[in-house]
């Protein structure tokens, strides 16, 4: 019902508004994913799901745009399973409804929902920009670990995750060409927090050369108590300091790196996220090769119950895509877990079926010494992860894993 009454609201506000002025994109994906269990998993499962993504936005006059975009989706077998699961965990942990999981509506055949992605102003002046509301603020340029992007985590294993917006404010200034200095706030990680704490306010400074980007990155996270933060906090607030470079001369090259400091647990070297990489192009450009290696803090913007996805100190991503024709190309990358001895291999083919539609397969097989010895060295990036990492295991009772997984898309923009 609330979901019904969202959607009334917002078609009333656009009618409102005018078609005639407001522009709309957006794509719709239709997934099916089968899977081959590993510990308590079942043995095959098979899902389905229907995505949208509608993006709308307007002129305000002369002097700013506004933004919005929806995620709608209806889903069936592994995919409704685990948005179930998600909620069961979340409510068990003692997380306020709806906070954790994308909430949903029940009924036969398929579950259902609707999520608010972004919706914010930007307001243009001649030297200056100014963005409001729910917006995603990036930062880093890094290809895959994404180490000072720490507002927006990333995870190479699930390539088709969108970066989620936060509520907050944010200043550009562009005082000469090619420097421009970033100031945001953001509302804590907790939103129902309302005493102050918790708030996160920060600046940046990009510059641009020919064949060189430099970005540097300060931020600070105010106090808040350990019982009300949902991931780091410190009765003395958070620190975090980045810097992130990206060059092009004769190979492009990137290193990206954040380092969060947290007084009260007096943090060390384990706070540090860095993340180097190197890409070519061979053949005119039919055959990229990427590489990037990542340090992961156990403290880090990385890190698992800290923002990030993982637990293992040194990471390795190998990935070579090569394009048939300007309609097709296969990537063959691989996953290192350097610290544990555990891989995955993706398979990812691409195919532009018409224009505005194309077809993506991608097949993930995790490896760990366990799979191949049964000497119980399983890895985090094996087909069951260890106990440690057994994120539902609290609450149901069950070991959770994959040994192959395959999704099919197709995605239709429109």
């Amino acid at each position: 019902m609330k979901d019904k009454f969202l959607l009334l609201v917002i078609i009333v506000f656009v009618s409102g508004n005018g078609f005639a002025q407001m522009v709309f994109s957006g794509f719709l994906d239709s997934t099916v994913a089968v899977q081959a269990g590993a510990g308590d998993s079942d043995n095959f499962s098979l899902g389905i799901e229907e995505f949208a993504n509608l993006r709308f936005q307007s002129r305000l006059r002369d002097k700013g745009t506004f933004f919005g975009a929806l995620n709608i989706f209806a889903s069936a077998g592994t995919y409704a399973d685990n948005a179930r699961q998600m909620a069961l965990a979340a409510e068990l942990a003692g997380l306020p409804a709806g906070v954790s999981p994308t909430p949903y509506i029940t009924g036969e055949h398929y579950i259902a929902g609707i999520e608010i992605e972004r919706l914010h102003f930007r307001l243009n002046f001649d030297h200056f920009d100014f963005d409001g509301g729910l917006f995603r603020i990036p930062f880093g340029y890094g290809n895959i670990w994404g180490s000072s992007d720490f507002l927006n985590p990333r995870n190479p294993l699930k390539p088709d995750a969108r970066p989620r917006a936060v509520l907050g404010s944010g200043l550009s200034w562009f005082p000469v060409e090619d420097i421009k200095l970033y100031g945001f706030v953001s509302s804590p990680n907790n939103p129902f927090l309302r005493d102050g704490s918790g708030w996160l306010t920060g600046i940046s400074a990009d510059k641009h050369w020919e064949k060189l980007s430099l970005q540097t990155l300060y931020a600070y996270q105010m106090p808040v108590d350990s019982e009300q933060a949902f991931i780091d906090s410190s009765k003395y607030g958070i620190h975090r300091m980045g810097l992130s470079v990206k060059a092009d001369i004769i190979v492009g090259f990137c290193i990206d790196t954040l380092y969060t400091y947290n007084h009260e647990a007096q943090t060390g070297y384990e706070g540090l996220s860095f993340s180097a990489g190197a890409d070519y192009s061979f053949f005119g450009g039919d055959l990229f090769v990427l590489a990037e290696y990542l340090y992961n803090g156990s403290a880090s913007s990385t890190a698992v119950f800290h923002g990030g996805d993982f637990s293992n100190e040194h990471y390795l991503y190998a990935g070579v895509t090569y394009s048939f024709s300007a309609f097709t190309n296969l990537t063959l990358a691989l996953i290192s877990g350097l610290s544990d001895i555990s891989f995955t291999p993706i398979i990812t083919f691409n195919h532009d079926i018409f224009q505005g539609a194309t077809l993506t397969v991608i097949a993930q097989i995790p490896l760990d010494r366990d799979l191949f010895s049964g000497d119980g060295n399983r890895g985090e990036l094996g087909p069951l992860p260890p106990d440690e990492l057994q994120y539902f295991l609290p609450y149901t009772g069950k070991r959770i894993g994959k040994y192959f997984d395959l999704t099919a898309k197709i995605r239709v923009r429109f």
